[in-house]
């Protein structure tokens, strides 16, 4: 929901420095396993019992996130790359619940609820993506994107958001993960009820 007011702010940074890493020799694809490869490190920590410093590993994972698009645009952007890039987040938004888990638990039964949400609210959209582009439809509504990102109440930014919070009160990861579970579950349905009108 709120994507498509915080890119008009982020994009022109992260294009800029997207553009410096190019010219120092990154390539996107190692943006995004770098960007992955923190955001295990965070869940890690999670685990390990220190959610407070997963934050520095989890921001700097999301600011990859953010620029490995940025560097694809300013070399060649690809189909695998855009692949890449998708699999990681998932990889990712399963790590940190599944570490809640670890972590204590107590959070088991809650963790399990947010990765189906993650798994039901995913589906939608990649599902909505593969048809999308079977008829030839594109949105830049989120930012230019290698596959259609249909919008929905959560998207990445509150994603992001909510996932500082649980790192920041670990101790009310419970309520927190089935607030977010269940608007997770109602984007899933908005998403679908919106496929059905524009693609029967």
């Amino acid at each position: 929901m709120l994507d498509r007011f915080a890119r008009p702010l982020i994009n022109p940074p992260l294009n800029r420095l997207g553009r410096t890493l190019a010219r120092a020799g990154w390539t996107a694809d190692g943006v995004t396993l770098t960007g992955l490869s923190l955001g295990l490190v965070s869940a890690a920590v999670i685990a390990a019992g220190a959610p407070g410093w997963a934050l520095l590993p989890l921001l700097a994972s999301r600011l990859l996130d953010g620029l490995d698009g940025a560097v694809a645009r300013a070399t060649q952007t690809t189909d695998f790359g855009g692949y890449l890039d998708i699999w990681c987040d998932f990889v990712f938004y399963g790590a940190v619940p599944f570490a809640f888990a670890v972590l204590d638990p107590a959070n088991a039964l809650s963790a399990a609820f947010l990765i189906l949400t993650f798994y039901v609210n995913g589906s939608s959209f990649l599902g909505y993506a593969i048809v999308a582009e079977k008829r030839g439809l594109s949105t830049s509504a989120q930012g230019v994107k290698s596959l259609y990102y249909s919008a929905g109440l959560l998207e990445g930014t509150e994603t992001i958001a909510f996932l500082v919070l649980l790192c920041l009160l670990p101790q009310y990861f419970i309520p927190m993960a089935w607030v977010f579970g269940s608007l997770c579950l109602l984007t899933a349905v908005a998403r679908v009820i919106n496929a059905r009108n524009l693609l029967k």
